[in-house]
């Protein structure tokens, strides 16, 4: 019944944040901001460091795998298949995508933009809910800070741009995502088995985000087609010159014809 209650809190915070963001028109970067240090302000002031213990069944969780998967490992990716089925096969996969690359088209061409934003920011309240009870069953108690402290707030966001993802919208994938994570973990297993310092591992892990992002960047410059082509020479510009045996027009009408000249009358000097 706990693991119940907490997820359907997450949705309920979700669901707020998705009303703000629909509702007010707020952006979704900055109004998720602003809901994690409303819910985060109020565990600092309610509760005081940890408390309570997980049951044995529920730490066994965090504590044991199949194999040499961890099950939290499993249930991360049970919940990536299921959400990319939801993505690519269902009519609200395919809102969120419109509104995503852009709300005001996907209004225009009869979407419902409020809806597909009310179910991402639940969705993704519920998957972090369930998260932090991953997290839990790992440490065998219930901690209001160890999202901050560990700096998984930040991390996650990090894999998500690492992943190929925009912050504006637009673009993203679920693939890349997991690449992300999947990037971050080898980093932090390398730097944990070398033993390096905790706050260089901090500093490598900006690097690394600041470097993909702008590899990144800089191949969607140097890839992105010409969007206007070059157009017929104006009055006054340099024309190629002619080659042998190219026919030369004489000034007049648009089709090459001087005044008084038919369509069927125009001279034309060999070069």
């Amino acid at each position: 019944p706990a693991v119940i209650v907490a997820l359907l809190v997450s949705a309920l915070i979700g669901l707020a944040n998705g009303a703000v963001v629909a509702g007010l028109k707020v952006h979704g970067f900055i109004a998720t901001l602003g809901m994690g240090l409303i819910v985060s302000g109020y565990l600092g002031s309610t509760y005081q460091g940890s408390s309570g213990q997980a049951p044995l069944a529920f730490r066994l969780i965090g504590a044991t795998g199949i194999g040499p998967v961890p099950v939290s490992t499993l249930i991360m990716l049970a919940c990536a298949a299921v959400v990319l089925v939801m993505l690519n096969s269902t009519r609200l996969g395919h809102a969120i995508y419109a509104v995503g690359g852009d709300a005001s088209v996907a209004r225009m061409s009869g979407v419902r933009t409020r809806t597909p934003v009310l179910a991402a920011h639940v969705i993704c309240s519920t998957l972090a809910g369930l998260a932090g009870l991953l997290l839990a069953a790992r440490l065998g108690v219930g901690s209001p800070t160890i999202g901050s402290q560990g700096g998984y707030d930040l991390l996650s966001i990090a894999a998500v741009v690492l992943g190929g993802t925009l912050l504006a919208g637009g673009k993203g994938s679920l693939i890349g995502t997991l690449g992300g994570v999947l990037i971050f973990a080898m980093l932090d297993n390398i730097m944990s088995v070398l033993q390096i310092n905790p706050f260089l591992k901090d500093v490598v892990r900006g690097i690394v985000i600041v470097v993909s992002v702008a590899v990144y960047a800089r191949r969607r410059t140097v890839h992105r087609p010409a969007r206007f082509g070059r157009g017929p020479a104006r009055q006054g510009e340099d024309r190629p010159p002619a080659g042998p045996g190219t026919p030369r027009r004489r000034p007049g009408g648009p089709d090459g014809s001087s005044a008084g000249e038919g369509p069927g009358t125009r001279n034309e000097v060999p070069a």
